[in-house]
């Protein structure tokens, strides 16, 4: 599993790789990928192999511009007019697929949609180009575990399941694409997923309120599955036991704080942001707790943090770490 810094060559590579139907994990603004060509369904499944994911919950298909996303799926009048706003950028739209597409049954979980994105990165993009391929790529981690920022956090968790690993560095935003539902032909916009574009960004260009969906079973089909990825209740769980909103930690405890003053512990302690900048925690939120959940720690104190603008993303992803948990150490 070589990691490598990206230049021209190693693109290139790269894309022969997608196309070959092998894995590469790449960076985005928001988190790192595990890419595999879209259209072939065996290299599909090689993802939900390696990160142990369940095939029903449906993959983001990441392409290079709007223009290929409408190949892709049938956009409505407010699905082009979020893509001309806010591509390229962390917003996945889940649109109706078009008929007799190429995206394989698998990244859809079979269903009649696709959620789509254009990433803001300048090693993502050229990925793409280089594969030629549109790339189904959910974070490159193990399913439900904290997601990765860093190439270092692909490594730790996928190990040699991919055949590359474009190191970009710390991802920009450090949270996921926000995933809007725009298949209603009337304007009606059903926020999925919260993530690194704001609800009040988007209802400020559109001009009306998004319908909320993201509560579990709201984004749901009829037979109460994911339509969207990102909506199972147990996801981006540390090890370590989560408690929210705490304001005093108990003995031994490793605790994520948020601003000042930080309350007495004696354990591990990782402030996402002392000056309670939101943008700042949500860059640094998964590897903080991926740092504190390295120590040992059986317990993380996470310290309130405000529920406004990238806030409420922030603790929609605390809120499922902590109903989350991955199996005990060994």
């Amino acid at each position: 599993m070589p990691v490598k810094q990206p230049t021209g060559r190693t693109i290139e590579e790269a894309g022969a790789s997608i196309r070959a139907g092998r894995l590469v994990a790449f960076p985005t603004e928001t988190v790192y990928g595990l890419g595999a060509d879209a259209t072939n369904a065996r290299a599909v499944a090689e993802i939900f192999a390696a990160k142990g994911r369940p095939a029903f919950n449906p993959l983001i298909v990441h392409v290079a511009s709007l223009e290929q996303a409408a190949t892709l799926a049938e956009l409505t009048t407010t699905a082009q007019a979020l893509g001309a706003a806010f591509w390229p950028g962390p917003l996945t739209l889940v649109a109706r697929r078009r008929a007799g597409g190429p995206i394989a049954d698998l990244v859809t979980a079979g269903l009649d949609t696709v959620a789509l994105r254009v990433p803001a990165h300048p090693i993502a993009l050229a990925l793409l180009r280089a594969a030629g391929v549109s790339i189904a790529a959910p974070s490159a981690n193990r399913s439900g575990h904290v997601s990765p920022t860093r190439a270092e956090h692909v490594a730790a968790d996928l190990g040699d399941r991919v055949s590359m690993i474009l190191d970009g560095g710390a991802c920009a935003h450090g949270l996921e694409s926000t995933v809007l539902d725009v298949t209603d032909e009337s304007g009606c916009v059903r926020l999925l997923r919260l993530g690194a574009v704001t609800a009040e960004a988007i209802e400020a260009h559109l001009g009306l309120k998004l319908v909320r969906a993201t509560v579990s079973g709201h984004g749901a089909d009829d037979n109460g599955l994911p339509v969207s990825p990102g909506q199972l209740l147990n996801h981006y769980a540390p090890r370590a036991h989560v408690r929210l909103n705490v304001e005093r930690p108990a003995p031994g405890e490793a605790l994520l704080a948020f601003g000042s003053p930080v309350p007495a512990h004696d354990g591990a302690m990782l402030n996402l942001s002392p000056t309670g900048d939101l943008v700042e925690a949500a860059a640094g939120l998964y590897a903080g707790l991926r740092a504190l959940d390295d120590t040992g720690a059986a317990s993380i104190a996470v310290m309130p943090v405000p529920n406004v603008g990238l806030g409420e993303a922030i603790n929609d992803r605390l809120a499922r770490a902590a109903v989350g948990r991955l199996p005990e150490r060994s």
